[in-house]
């Protein structure tokens, strides 16, 4: 096997050959910032104004609702931050989930520390958040619900239609943000019908290039300025952007959404093929989060009982295959990752997971080789574990 095998796509993603083609004309002769009554700006504005509706398109918004940020992250801070500066006099009480992802819990965290409150809801074992817990958590000064549509470690897809009839039937205005980028080029989003005033996707989940986001703020929803400074592209987001950034953004939409029920399908048939490889080929494996349907269709996440997901991780680099323990964005430490932890599994299952991230690159036979390589690696390790050597002392 030549090359490297890259499955580890929940993190970032290979940047698509035609995204750096389209943006290669914006890095030198297209440089020029926006600007009026001048060529060069008003050509920058056309160019902007084309990169704008392409997003909106994708998730079925009009141009004006779409803002360009520096990344996801930064389209979370800006909304959740916007939304509770701007409306904190009608309540000071927030919900988010302990499974969210880190940016939806450090801003919830900020905020409890700024003397607001805030209710945490708990999933079930395969890591859903139930509508009626969000129901049973509201209160007359809850202002805002924020949620990870598709869940980063796991790949569980939350009951969104649930959470907007329960958000809607609350009896005054509680504002709903939700962090896409795992959903985004996974599945159909239309961000007026999912009932969202405000939500973030990524450019590099999908092909894209690092450092670009976006943010959806739905018509009329006011949000406090998180950065201040002057005004070239956005209002929400002051100073310069990467011209050339958004023009790769807007090339990876393009490629994505093309035929989205196509890229939907190509990833749900190899996840579903990894899956069956892995449990036939490794006995004592667990699936993490639900099977089918209802599992966004490029995550994968198994625990291997007796042994460590770091070591397996290490081994697996040997070969030139990447893949993640847990979550990447929290495992740091060695700590037991706190999504499966929430979930129900214990110590020895969340140190023992992988998580497996497909991409349109990702072929049948990456996967036939990565399996076959982690079945021997699972069989070394086991070999010098106590733990699976009591156990078949046990099974004689």
């Amino acid at each position: 096997m030549n090359g490297k095998i890259y499955l580890d796509n929940c993190v970032t993603t290979p940047t698509a050959p035609e995204v750096v083609e389209a943006m290669q004309p914006y890095f030198n002769s297209q440089f020029w910032f926006p600007g009026t009554f001048i060529s060069t700006g008003e050509a920058t504005n056309a160019a902007l104004a084309g990169f704008r509706k392409t997003v909106a398109d994708s998730l079925h918004a009009s141009p004006e609702e779409i803002h360009f940020t520096s990344g996801g992250t930064l389209a979370n801070n800006i909304a959740i931050k916007g939304i509770l500066g701007a409306h904190s006099n009608q309540g000071r009480h927030l919900i988010v989930s302990v499974v969210d992802y880190p940016d939806l819990l450090t801003n919830a965290a900020y905020f409890e520390n700024q003397g607001f409150s805030v209710t945490y809801l708990e999933p079930d074992s395969e890591g859903f958040v139930s509508a009626a817990k969000l129901q049973s958590a509201l209160r007359p000064d809850t202002i805002l619900f924020m949620t990870t549509i598709v869940n980063h470690v796991v790949g569980t897809i939350q009951p969104i239609a649930e959470y907007k009839e329960v958000l809607a039937k609350a009896g005054h205005k509680v504002f709903f943000h939700a962090d896409a980028g795992q959903a985004y080029g996974k599945l159909p989003l239309d961000a007026d019908a999912l009932g969202v005033d405000t939500l973030s996707v990524s450019a590099h989940k999908i092909h894209g290039p690092q450092g670009v986001g976006a943010l959806y703020v739905r018509q009329g929803t006011k949000l406090a300025p998180l950065i201040h400074g002057v005004n070239r592209f956005d209002p929400l987001q002051n100073g310069g952007i990467s011209i050339a950034l958004l023009a790769g953004f807007a090339k990876a939409v393009e490629l994505t959404f093309a035929d989205l029920d196509a890229t939907v399908r190509h990833l749900r048939g190899l996840s579903d093929y990894l899956l069956e490889r892995l449990e036939a080929s490794i006995p004592d494996i667990e699936l993490n989060g639900p099977r089918g349907e209802q599992r966004a269709c490029h995550n994968i996440n198994v625990s291997i009982a007796y042994i460590e997901g770091e070591a397996i991780t290490m081994m697996l680099d040997q070969y030139g295959i990447t893949v993640a323990t847990g979550s990447a964005c929290a495992s740091q430490g060695l700590k037991p990752n706190y999504v499966l932890m929430a979930m129900g599994k214990n110590h020895i299952q969340s140190h023992g997971s992988i998580k497996f991230t497909l991409s349109r690159y990702t072929t049948r036979e990456d996967i036939d080789f990565t399996v076959a390589k982690l079945a021997e690696i699972a069989a070394a390790l086991r070999a010098r574990s106590p733990l699976y050597q009591t156990k078949t002392d046990l099974e004689k």
